[in-house]
């Protein structure tokens, strides 16, 4: 959708507020005509001495009058338009949000967070701008345009017109030039900002590691010469747009050195009045308004037209994941993976391949491996954030693809190797998947998580703000939060992906004997480096390059001996590392 057709849709479903602006616009453009021509007659009247005492009075006071009423409709235009034109961003931030919040890792994968952001606030303001003060300063300057040409030709001389509009086409070519030139130093400086928004955002989340590695003077030299390129971007853009004042001043000066000689010839031939002159002199001075308007109008198009180039590139981008199922609930069952093979785009080994499992409901699947072994990537098909490119996986004997995303999410609760809190109370992190959750409810998982005494040595206790992405928590009482949270959404399917990485074995121990004497028929898939984490499990399945290497119980795995398991040699290893602490 091109920037014109988003705004005639949007004029269309908000046509009474553009309505009303254009009908006050018509009202000041008619004033507007009608002043000097009633001036013309004035000067005429008093050079005849015809007008004198309180008919001058009155007709001084009728002229106030008609400013004032020009103030009026101005001021109420703005009102009617700006309101109109700030909906219309609201509506597109709102647009791009959802699309942003639909689309899966592949997507972000090639976008900066910081340009997004940029997105949001700078492309979308420049958006507004082109449906708001453009549409409008376009109606404006174009009637007031015709309306005084028209009254120039038809009710002062047609040839004294004709005469003063000489320089316009050469305005019009310069216009075309600058715009040109405007459009692509607009699309410029705002890739710059986004670069620049992009480097600002990456170095406020990871200050403290810039800090500790000493990057500080580094980051400071990078952002300084992001700074610049942006700096110098938005300069060139606004000395393109500067060039429409010139042009303008050139236009309206070369009309008016045409229009006062040929004029003066004409009054010298008595061919026109004095009175008419001065009328046609400031009929030429109110086309400043309408030839500025046409140089600003360019310049907020251009902008605009740069701007939503860059957000409707986001806006159609294909989703990663098609949305495409029916089923708009989860009922509690097996998992069953069969033949699954997935590579991520850009690699040519596969993270899985040929992978085959059964996950009755209500078991335990202990899920571990080497590092790189697919343990991760299984998760993230299960939460459909990426597809298979072969095989399928069914839950409750329904393929996965056939449920909404919306049922397969509310039917999992995840909490991933880094979890994320956000910047409000611990309470309110807790309760995220179920805002109306009393306190009670949350305590009580929290205490399920290990974490309750924890919080309660806050300064304020369950009302503590975490700050942004928990940074006022440890590292273990930010999972431990995380799985507090997954265990309040209670969903049938819960997923742990390394979240008791950060915690010790005895706070360990205690969060996976709470899981197991309330797990209540709940299905718990437990990826964990540390093999004690899922000793207990129903079922352990260990991964190496993609592959189901082994599967079995705790002892049945042990059993094979350290020669033909991988489990049992890493058992073993980690006994003896836990021996020596």
């Amino acid at each position: 959708m091109t920037l014109a057709a988003l705004i005639r849709s949007f004029v269309r479903r908000h046509a009474a507020a553009y309505a009303g602006a254009a009908v006050m616009l018509v009202g000041i453009a008619l004033l507007t005509v009608w002043m000097p021509r009633q001036i013309g007659h004035l000067v005429d009247a008093l050079v005849a001495h015809r007008l004198a005492g309180p008919a001058l009075w009155r007709e001084l006071a009728l002229l106030l009058a008609a400013g004032a009423a020009i103030y009026g409709l101005r001021v109420g235009w703005r009102i009617r338009l700006y309101a109109a034109a700030y909906r219309m961003g609201v509506e597109v931030r709102q647009r791009l949000y959802a699309r942003l919040a639909a689309q899966g890792p592949r997507f972000y994968q090639t976008r900066r967070t910081g340009d997004l952001m940029a997105l949001a606030t700078n492309d979308v303001d420049a958006v507004e701008m082109a449906a708001g003060e453009a549409m409008l300063a376009g109606f404006d300057g174009t009637l007031t345009l015709l309306l005084v040409v028209a009254t120039m030709a038809v009710g002062v001389d047609w040839r004294l017109a004709g005469v003063a509009l000489l320089p316009f086409p050469l305005m019009a070519w310069s216009f075309a030039w600058i715009s040109r030139h405007l459009h692509d130093r607009s699309k410029q400086a705002l890739d710059r900002f986004g670069d620049l928004n992009d480097h600002v955002q990456e170095t406020f989340s990871g200050v403290r590691t810039l800090r500790a590695l000493g990057l500080e003077a580094r980051s400071s030299a990078v952002f300084a010469e992001l700074a610049e390129k942006a700096a110098d971007s938005a300069y060139w853009s606004q000395r393109w747009e500067a060039r429409y004042e010139p042009a303008v001043g050139m236009t309206l000066a070369t009309s008016i050195v045409l229009s006062l000689a040929f004029g003066g010839w004409l009054v010298w031939h008595g061919e026109l009045t004095i009175g008419q002159l001065t009328s046609f002199q400031l009929y030429l001075v109110q086309l400043i308004w309408p030839m500025f308007a046409a140089g600003w109008v360019m310049a907020l198009w251009q902008r605009g037209r740069a701007a939503w180039g860059r957000v409707s590139a986001v806006l159609d981008e294909p989703l990663a994941i098609d949305d495409d199922g029916s089923v708009e609930k989860v009922q509690p069952g097996e998992i069953a993976l069969r033949d699954i093979r997935f590579a991520y785009p850009g690699s040519n080994n596969a993270a899985l391949d040929g992978l085959s499992l059964h996950i009755p409901a209500g078991a335990t699947l202990g899920l571990v491996g080497p590092t790189g072994s697919g343990k991760s990537t299984l998760l993230k098909l299960l939460l459909r954030q990426w597809m298979p490119q072969a095989g399928g996986i069914t839950w409750s004997g329904i393929a996965l693809t056939d449920y909404t995303l919306a049922a397969l999410r509310s039917g999992i609760a995840w909490v991933p190797q880094e979890p994320i809190l956000f910047s409000a109370s611990v309470a309110e992190n807790i309760a995220l998947a179920r805002p109306g959750a009393t306190r009670e409810e949350v305590q009580a998982v929290a205490d399920l998580a290990a974490v309750h005494d924890d919080i309660l040595r806050l300064p304020q206790g369950y009302d503590t703000p975490v700050g942004e992405r928990g940074v006022t928590l440890s590292g273990g009482q930010r999972q431990r939060v995380a799985i507090a949270r997954a265990l309040l959404a209670d969903a049938p399917l819960l997923l742990l992906d390394d979240a008791l990485s950060a915690v010790d074995t005895e706070t360990e121990h205690r969060i996976l004997e709470h899981l197991r004497s309330q797990r209540q028929g709940r299905t718990v898939i437990v990826v964990s480096h540390r093999l004690s984490a899922v000793a207990d499990a129903d079922l352990i399945a260990v991964l190496r390059h993609g592959h189901l290497a082994e599967r079995g119980t705790h002892e049945q795995l042990l059993a094979k001996g350290v020669a033909h398991s991988w489990y049992a040699q890493q058992w073993r290893i980690q006994q003896l590392e836990a021996s020596f602490e």
